[in-house]
Parts: C-alpha cells; sequence; structure tokens
C-alpha cells in the first residue's frame, strides 16, 4: 500500500493494482484495515508482503503449498491454510497446464536397432551421473513450433545437457547429449543414458554414446512410463511457463522464457523428492567431503 501511496501521484491507483496483479477491493479493505487495524490483519499485511516476494521470484509458478514450505525455511511459522485463504483473496495461484496440451513426439529410424531397457522404471541412482534421462518435447509458439531436448541427472533432477532447434532430428538430440558429457566430463562406464526411441537410435548418436563410455536405454515403443521421469520433466516445462496459455507468443518468446526456467529450474526452483532443495543445492549436500590429514610439525 505505501508503494502505491508514494506513486499515486504519477499512476492511476488502478493501473498500479492491475500491473501488482492486486485486486481492487482487497486494496481499499487494506485501506480500511490500515486506519483502524487489528492484531491479525497486521500480521496478514505482513505476511502478504513475504508471500508476494516467494510468489513473483517462483517466476509466479508457487502455489500455497511451495509457499508455504518456503515461508517455514524462513523462519515464519505460519499454517498453510492461511497461506491459501491469503493467496487466493489475491488471484494468486501456482501454475497449471492448460487441458489438451500435447507436447509431440520422436520419430523412431525405423533401420536402427534399438538398445535394450536397462532402466525398467526404476528411475534412481545413488550418485550423479549414474543415470541420465532424456527427451525431446514440441513447445508451440504463435509463429510455429521449436524443439527442446533435455537430459536430466536422475540423482538430482539437475538438467545436465540441452538443445533447441527447428526440428527433432538426430543433431538437437545428440546436442544435448555432448553438451551433457561436457558439462559434467564424463567418460565413466557406470553411466547409462535412458530414452525413448526416437531419433536417439540413430548409429550416430550411439556411436557418441560408445566413446563417451555411456551405455544407452530405451523405452518400449509408446509406453511414456518406461520414461516417466522425462515426460514429468517436460510437464513442468510447460505448466509453469506458460501458465495456462496453448502457446507462447513467438519463437523469441519460448526460447527466452525456456532458458530462463531451466536455468532456475537447477539452481532455485525446489523439489519435494530432493528435501525441498535445488537440483545443485542438493548435489552439494550430498557431495562427499574428502578428508585430509593434518600437516606434519
Amino acid at each position: 500500500m505505501t508503494f502505491i501511496d508514494e506513486h499515486s501521484d504519477r499512476f492511476a491507483v488502478a493501473l498500479l493494482l492491475r500491473v501488482l496483479q492486486i485486486s481492487t477491493s482487497t486494496y481499499y479493505a487494506w485501506r480500511k484495515r490500515f486506519a483502524d487495524p487489528c492484531d491479525r490483519d497486521l500480521v496478514d499485511l505482513g505476511l502478504l508482503s513475504n508471500i508476494y516476494d516467494i510468489w513473483t521470484a517462483s517466476g509466479c509458478t508457487y502455489g500455497a503449498d511451495r509457499v508455504h514450505r518456503q515461508l517455514r525455511r524462513d523462519g515464519i511459522r505460519v499454517g498453510r491454510k492461511r497461506v491459501e485463504r491469503l493467496m487466493a483473496g489475491q488471484g494468486w495461484q501456482g501454475a497449471f497446464l492448460r487441458r489438451g496440451w500435447r507436447g509431440g513426439s520422436t520419430v523412431q529410424d525405423p533401420k536402427a536397432t534399438p538398445a535394450p531397457d536397462l532402466v525398467n522404471r526404476h528411475f534412481t541412482a545413488t550418485a550423479p551421473d549414474r543415470l541420465w534421462v532424456a527427451d525431446a518435447t514440441r513447445i508451440r509458439c504463435g509463429d510455429g513450433v521449436f524443439w527442446l531436448a533435455a537430459v536430466r541427472d536422475a540423482f538430482s533432477n539437475r538438467i545436465v545437457g540441452w538443445k533447441a532447434g527447428d526440428r527433432c532430428d538426430t543433431d538437437l538430440i545428440l546436442g544435448a547429449l555432448e553438451y551433457g558429457i561436457w558439462s559434467r566430463d564424463v567418460r565413466d562406464q557406470q553411466l547409462v543414458h535412458h530414452s525413448d526411441r526416437g531419433s536417439n537410435t540413430s548409429k550416430a548418436f550411439a556411436a557418441a554414446c560408445t566413446a563417451a563410455g555411456v551405455r544407452q536405454s530405451m523405452s518400449a515403443v509408446g509406453s511414456s512410463a518406461d520414461n516417466a521421469a522425462a515426460e514429468s520433466f517436460n510437464a513442468s516445462l510447460k505448466r509453469e511457463t506458460l501458465q495456462g496459455r496453448r502457446a507462447y507468443t513467438d519463437e523469441h518468446d519460448a526460447r527466452l522464457t525456456t532458458f530462463r526456467w531451466l536455468h532456475r529450474y537447477n539452481t532455485v526452483r525446489r523439489h519435494s523428492r530432493l528435501g525441498h532443495r535445488s537440483p545443485i543445492a542438493y548435489e552439494a549436500a550430498t557431495r562427499p567431503t574428502t578428508a585430509t590429514l593434518p600437516q606434519a610439525a
């Protein structure tokens, strides 16, 4: 309310409320309460400020549950239902995926021999770079589509490699793999790369895996459950960036929004499976420490 009062001489109050996503009734209710507030109203005003900061920092993707957990982590003791009530009063909600969205699928090379399924729907790993899951998804734009291929570490959920392009072909899939190999410096026979049977079946892709010491694994034809870990990432991407829209404005909007989200996904976004830590924070917390001997006198 202070911000609005400070800028109301330059901008209309209705415009400021629309930009801040605050309803008119709520604003004037605040003003009334501000003149003669009760203790609970004062607490709610403070909570709304904290909630708004957390919600906007998440790209307006966090719902009441994640906002509540972040408040608790910040040392603010408040009930989840209270957070939900306050957010609902402002029209602040978590991201959701529009019904009817279909991300598209890759096309298998009919001349290639697929790799066996080494995962069998067990999408867990005991350390980084033991199991990577990969998929490509089609992203709609106002002026067409573009494709995103991403490789995700099953241990920490971290996206270790990705590539965007106009077509879902071997170059796209191979580019995401090569980015992952480069970024993680992987040369380890223990690493399994699991995907569906799309362009990953190409000879060039198989050769790249062999050269890096990566074992290929592939799901059954037409079985999304066999690559569920990668599919869930695609759903989160579209749910949290589109936020109910059918498509992005244009390709520039889609690429910029996607890459910003990928950065936030690895560095900031909290994952419930990781104890509500980001993938990078989780890897840092679980990294083994090297014991050192004290220097001799």
